[in-house]
């Protein structure tokens, strides 16, 4: 494939005339896809796709083209030189971009992260084997992806991973179930294992009578998955350079000096994910982008056209400013006694339909989802059913935080819609005093 991708940029580099410039964003997968329902493959399949976008620049003028790549290098070739040709002609009626920044040195790199992943039938046969005798239901997305970026001033950049993403579910009845999930460079067996035992458990519980609570403030533990929706809103602007500086951000209190618990540390740790360690524009990224220390807010993501509007640094972010591989920090709880530190309360093991009630604020507002259950003197009494939180970041990871597991998980992006997703979260679980419900 990176012989393939460079015979490409080739190709643009004899395409272009005197005064031109390009920058080129190359993007491939070679994914299977395995949908199971009721313990069953119900719809296997293989992707294969490459699509190149092409930025022709003179000047301050600029032009994008995007093409599906055909995978014969002499049709993509032509295809490559007709886009060129258009660009051309549309290029004299553009204006200039007052925010155009492009790399003033050559970076080129190479990042490889190969990985020996079973076949995904393989896989499906481990899964369904020991899924037998529930309602198993999931999705299973394996294989390389791949990213590579050219300009005409020969930088060039290339990476490769191979990872896998399951998710599944075993369902009860109704709107109960119990999701879990497995995700990484590796397949370990005997991870999938302990996590499949634990899902039957906490399937058999889910089947007692469940536990209606009325709205109110209580103790919870979230998980790592229950986390992975918290830090999948923050990183809707919150880490944004453009918006702390347009004072948009939901963190923007934190620019003033309001303060989380001392124990959250955040990075955006592209060292440790999946996402390539440059972007579109052929800016590379640091292996680690510090955004809070100690619970206070010390850095953001900055794109290049943020540092070119507003005078700052950029640090290599794309052009949403959104982390691509956001950590947080574990801390001293180990998991296994999570549920005795919690005592008495509810854990919580996934939200969803997230999204903010306050934003000035980051007062977000979500539902709990799948198997949430409430736990007295440490062991789970009861299945909970569906509840309402609203509450604010510097409540459930400020003054109420009483610890972070020691033990974080890597929780890979699910998305698929038009492609496999590299973004990535590394996150732990975290016990709080005291969680608002409001329905």
């Amino acid at each position: 494939m990176e012989d393939y991708f460079n015979a490409l940029t080739d190709t643009l580099d004899r395409a272009i005339a005197p005064g031109e410039r390009y920058t080129a964003w190359f993007a491939a997968e070679e994914s299977d896809f395995v949908r199971m329902n009721r313990g069953r493959v119900r719809q296997p399949g293989t992707v294969t796709q490459r699509s190149l976008r092409i930025e022709l620049i003179r000047g301050a003028r600029h032009a994008s083209h995007r093409l599906s790549l055909t995978s014969v290098i002499e049709t993509d070739r032509r295809a490559i030189r007709h886009a060129i040709n258009a660009l051309r002609v549309a290029l004299p009626d553009l204006a200039d971009d007052p925010h155009l920044l492009l790399p003033d040195r050559i970076a080129s790199t190479r990042a490889v992260h190969a990985s020996a992943l079973p076949s995904s039938e393989a896989i499906v046969d481990e899964v369904l084997g020991a899924a037998a005798g529930t309602d198993f239901v999931g999705l299973l997305a394996a294989g390389p992806l791949y990213r590579g970026f050219a300009n005409a001033e020969g930088q060039r950049n290339w990476h490769a991973a191979t990872t896998f993403n399951l998710q599944w579910s075993l369902y009860h009845r109704a709107d109960k179930a119990v999701k879990s999930g497995l995700a990484g460079f590796a397949w370990d067996g005997d991870e999938f294992a302990r996590k499949m035992a634990d899902a039957v458990d906490r399937l058999a519980l889910i089947s007692r009578a469940p536990k209606t609570l009325e709205p109110g403030r209580y103790r919870a533990y979230l998980s790592p998955r229950a986390m992975e929706e918290v830090a999948a809103l923050l990183c809707w602007g919150g880490f944004s350079g453009r918006a702390l500086a347009t004072k948009q951000s939901s963190l923007g209190r934190m620019q003033a000096g309001e303060r989380l618990n001392a124990r959250v540390h955040v990075v955006e740790d592209i060292a440790c994910g999946v996402a390539p360690a440059f972007q579109a524009e052929g800016f590379t990224r640091p292996d680690r982008v510090s955004l809070i220390e100690s619970g206070a807010l010390v850095g953001s993501l900055v794109s290049p056209r943020t540092a070119r509007e507003f005078g700052l640094a950029t640090n290599g972010a794309n052009g949403h400013e959104a982390p691509e591989a956001l950590s947080i920090a574990g801390g001293d709880l180990p998991a296994r006694e999570a549920l005795v530190a919690l005592d008495t309360g509810l854990a919580v093991g996934n939200l969803w339909y997230l999204n903010y009630s306050d934003r000035p604020a980051c007062r977000m507002t979500g539902m709990t989802r799948f198997a949430t259950f409430w736990v007295e003197n440490g062991a789970i009494v009861a299945p909970v059913n569906v509840l309402r939180f609203d509450d604010t970041l510097y409540r459930l990871l400020g003054s109420k935080l009483e610890a972070l597991t020691v033990e974080t998980e890597l929780l890979l992006d699910a998305d698929t819609y038009g492609e496999r997703g590299l973004r990535s979260a590394r996150l732990p679980g975290a016990l709080v005093s005291e969680m608002s419900f409001t329905l």
